[in-house]
């Protein structure tokens, strides 16, 4: 791949990031009462296993007592691989969560999606679910500001 050619796949992954920045995830759901924060930074199956499971086992019991929860998976570093498109092994739980569930949100670091789609020589598509954002370290430490609270399974 030439320079001009990972210059370009460079800027079109800062544009998507800024313009995934610009726009706040817009969640028809209730004010959440409950707040959590589920990291996933390993290319692990089990792993993103046991974060869909955390994240749908916190939304089922507030359910259960009749609270809102939001929830945010935010995905980076080689836990990027959870959100792909082409490489991500549970990535068929990933629709009917959110479209089970309105206050979950599925959020890709835009950092490591650039970073992948420098090495690979062509832009890395991402499931429709996911929500791209500039850093997903920054996102975890925002969200813990605001109350989050941090599960790394």
């Amino acid at each position: 791949m030439t320079v001009a050619g990972c210059l370009a796949l460079a800027v079109e992954a800062t544009a998507q990031t800024r313009q995934a920045a610009q726009t706040k995830p817009a969640k028809s759901a209730p004010e959440a009462k409950h707040k959590v924060a589920i990291q996933v930074s390993q290319n692990d199956k089990a792993v993103m296993n046991v974060a869909l499971n955390n994240a749908q086992n916190v939304i089922e019991y507030y359910k259960s007592k009749g609270e809102n929860v939001a929830v945010e998976i935010v995905a980076f570093g080689d836990g990027l691989h959870m959100l792909r498109a082409d490489t991500s092994p549970v990535k068929e739980r990933i629709a009917p969560m959110a479209l089970e569930n309105p206050n979950i949100a599925f959020m890709a670091c835009g950092n490591t999606q650039a970073r992948h789609s420098k090495a690979e020589g062509k832009p890395v598509t991402l499931v429709s679910e996911a929500k791209v954002i500039p850093s997903g370290v920054v996102r975890l430490m925002e969200l813990q500001k605001q109350g989050y609270a941090y599960i790394r399974p």
